[in-house]
């Protein structure tokens, strides 16, 4: 499959958010109905990018893996097909989510990084379901609890609460800034 790129963008060796900010920069360059190719090595990048573009009304064109190197292709809206990129206003820090954890509340922490992210150090007790997965695995979430998503620094958690609030979650909150800098008790799978 020959696909043709307008631009092409090298996010290789970058982890999140990385190749979606790259990315959101280089759009700006294009012109409505041109394509990108992203190419990145970081496997969460396909549901990030996949997710970005769904909010912004850019189109996700599909992936193509060679080796490594997963080549995303993105094609840039036009101003009447773009939304402003929105972000999910209930949002908590990680010193209220630990209050919340060591007061014994019952909630879901909803982990959306990828597995391996997971493994190496992760909340007690949460849940890992990929942004890529959240789709097809939302019956895992019990809707009717208070359910604080999280990934590594805020992005994939908020693209991952607009979904869950788009199919009508009512107590979802984006957990700011994320694992990167969450300083309490951790669990690993190693």
């Amino acid at each position: 499959m020959e696909i043709t790129a307008n631009e092409t963008l090298d996010a290789k060796g970058l982890a999140c958010p990385m190749p979606i900010v790259r990315t959101k920069k280089a759009m700006t360059d294009l012109e409505p109905g041109q394509v990108m190719e992203v190419q990145a090595t970081d496997k969460g990048s396909t549901a990030d990018l996949k997710a970005w573009a769904e909010s912004t009304g850019h189109q996700y064109l599909g992936t193509v893996e060679e080796g490594e190197v997963l080549k995303h292709y993105v094609r840039k809206a036009s101003e009447e097909e773009a939304k402003e990129e929105k972000k999910h206003e209930d949002v908590i820090n990680l010193k209220d989510l630990q209050n919340k954890i060591e007061g014994e509340e019952e909630i879901t922490i909803l982990d959306v990084r990828e597995p391996a992210e997971f493994a190496f150090g992760h909340i007690p007790g949460a849940i890992n379901v990929p942004l890529g997965e959240l789709e097809e695995r939302m019956n895992e979430i019990d809707q009717d609890k208070d359910v604080h998503v999280i990934c590594r620094t805020g992005n994939r958690s908020d693209l991952a609460s607009q979904k869950l609030t788009d199919k009508g979650y009512k107590k979802v909150k984006n957990v700011v800034p994320g694992m990167a800098e969450w300083d309490g008790p951790t669990n690993n799978n190693q």
